[in-house]
């Protein structure tokens, strides 16, 4: 067993050190801090802002927030083409298997956007346009067959 130590503090020098050795390793840790998504991206007005929110890195601080969000509001915009689409005279949009994910869906809609970045027409759309052009790229309906 080592023998304590009796600290000498004079004049606060040690609490001043401490707190010099605490904002340098603040300071140090600020870029593994810094997020690519933020919350303003939460607030969803273009095909580009549902973009980030969904592809947002998993070691991103709000990566749960960000996934749990993106898979609810594609979630919500086929539940609803699956609930209008049900009167005789509304078509589905988007013709998913009945085996299909969550994660699958998160995934053609990224893969999807990540392909369309230099379309701005199509980024600047609503998200909810690009959300069902993304997810009907991968599950398109037949309308002849009754769809």
């Amino acid at each position: 067993m080592l023998p304590k130590r009796k600290l000498d503090n004079k004049n606060g020098e040690l609490e001043m050190r401490i707190s010099h050795l605490l904002t340098v390793a603040g300071v140090a840790l600020l870029p593994t801090l810094a997020s690519a998504t933020n919350t303003t991206n939460f607030v969803l007005k273009t095909t580009q802002d549902l973009y980030v929110v969904c592809s947002t890195a998993s070691g991103d601080p709000l990566y749960n927030q960000a996934i749990n969000f993106c898979a609810g509001y594609l979630l919500g915009i086929v539940s609803y083409d699956d609930a209008v689409s049900d009167n005789k005279h509304l078509h589905r949009l988007v013709c998913y298997p009945p085996t299909a994910t969550r994660d699958e869906g998160i995934q053609i809609f990224t893969d999807w956007a990540a392909s369309h970045q230099q379309d701005q027409d199509l980024m600047n759309a609503p998200p909810v346009l690009g959300a069902l052009r993304g997810l009907g790229s991968k599950w398109p309906c037949n309308q002849g067959a009754g769809e």
